[in-house]
């Protein structure tokens, strides 16, 4: 039902915005405490955009240099021999990410599928795998075999070395430098901070990362976990010295069209080594029909700068005004953005908990569902999750997440557009303020 009214005559737009958010359930005061909040972020979205218009080239570029054209929009089924397309969107990666090849296919599933993907391909029994920049993300850990799990890389004689941040987030160099031994076959750099309270890494940073490692062991592999990182800055872990980027599809490079997918872009004899984990020794990267999701990996990637500018900007939104709040919030509003993942401390589940379901009720998909916690494979803890999307799942996509356990932190992201990710926010807010889990000065 239809619970808008009736345009007044003469209405001017401001007036008509507010009542359409005040029917949407966004209280006077809460759109109010929005507004002075986004009247201080004119600068920050104008830089956002500034790196929007940057990368939209650079892909537009690479589209063209392929030469992609309505052939490679098609597809292909059955074995996926000499697929057009396929193999032009490979190039097309390769080219945004300045590497000499790249893996992008609907049969990565996700993106621990793809780390999973790039270190079983490139590591061998007795070599050894370090993080140098501590714990990785949930998912990862049986992967690794810090959890036991089934085909882990522990049950293949892999070991694994992690050195931890300092306190204040930075490398320690002398720890890391400690960790290298001869056994040291790859380095793992995780991008983002997962569901930790650091600082997600710039690319200047990984940048001095890496030359240090490469300094002492040039032989070594780098690999950098990319998942929420791709387009945020203008350039790439790629362009200062990773040997490996990965990501997944329904994250940034996805733009939110693609339905499925993971992409791996670095150096040839490493890419090469991927494709045959993935199908099968002796058939590699000649195979893997792709069907019919060409059109929305081409058109996703093409709408992927725009669109994590979209998520960017609700992420600074996020950030200004949970922080006006009280809140401990990571990057906090000033800071500069190296990821679309906006983190917000509370301190209380059921604060973490109305958060989500604001989230969920702004989503035009599910938005009558009210989010739960529940035991999600790969995490130890249960975790609750909102995310309405058009793909199941999609964190490039207006979304929330945070697991059970102190400090009861919600880690928030994605937003197709702008005012989808602004609503979204506003509509936290209007949780928490209705459940009288905070009261909020509107003066």
């Amino acid at each position: 039902m239809n619970t808008e009214k009736k345009r007044p005559a003469g209405e001017d737009l401001d007036a008509m915005q507010r009542r359409m958010y005040e029917a949407m359930g966004i209280s006077g005061e809460v759109y109010t405490f929005g507004e002075r909040i986004l009247d201080t972020l004119s600068s920050r979205f104008a830089e956002i955009d500034a790196v929007a218009q940057y990368n939209q080239l650079k892909v537009l570029h690479a589209m063209q240099e392929a030469k992609v054209s309505e052939a490679c929009l098609q597809g292909t089924t059955g074995y996926g021999y000499n697929d057009l397309g396929r193999e032009t969107l490979e190039r097309v990666y390769a080219s945004v990410f300045h590497t000499q090849d790249a893996l992008v296919r609907p049969q990565i599933t996700c993106g621990t599928h793809a780390l999973a993907l790039a270190l079983m391909s490139n590591l061998r029994p007795g070599d050894e795998l370090l993080s140098p920049v501590g714990r990785p993300y949930d998912t990862l850990e049986e992967v690794i075999g810090i959890r036991p799990s089934r085909g882990s890389l522990k049950e293949y004689g892999i070991s694994y070395r992690q050195v931890d941040l300092l306190p204040d987030g930075g490398f320690d160099y002398e720890g890391i430098a400690g960790a290298l031994n001869e056994k040291t076959r790859l380095v793992t750099i995780q991008r983002s901070k997962g569901y930790q309270t650091r600082p997600t890494l710039s690319v200047k940073r990984i940048g001095e990362l890496i030359a240090f490692l490469k300094a002492r062991r040039p032989d070594i592999i780098c690999m950098v976990d990319n998942c929420y990182g791709e387009f945020v800055e203008p350039s790439e872990p790629s362009d200062v010295g990773a040997d490996l980027v990965v990501g997944s599809l329904i994250k940034n490079p996805g733009g939110g069209l693609a339905p499925v997918g993971g992409y791996l872009a670095g150096k040839k004899e490493w890419i090469e080594n991927a494709a045959f984990r993935l199908t099968s020794p002796g058939l590699g990267r000649e195979v893997g029909a792709s069907l019919a999701v060409l059109p929305s990996f081409y058109q996703g990637l093409f709408l992927a700068p725009t669109v994590t500018a979209a998520a960017l900007k609700g992420a600074v939104f996020a950030a200004n005004l949970y922080e006006r709040l009280g809140f401990s919030v990571l990057p906090d509003g000033r800071e500069s953005r190296h990821d679309i993942i906006q983190a917000v401390t509370f301190g209380n589940p059921q604060m973490l908990v109305a958060f989500c379901e604001g989230i969920q009720a702004a989503a035009p998909v599910d938005s009558h569902v009210l989010p739960m916690p529940w035991d999600m494979p790969g995490y130890d803890s249960q975790v609750i999750m909102a995310a309405g999307a058009f793909v199941s799942g999609s964190s490039i996509e207006l979304s929330a997440d945070g697991p059970m356990k102190p400090p009861y932190s919600v880690y928030f992201q994605g937003g197709l557009t702008w005012p989808h990710a602004r609503f979204g926010i506003l509509m936290t807010l209007q949780k928490l303020v209705e459940k009288g889990l905070i009261k909020v000065d509107f003066s």
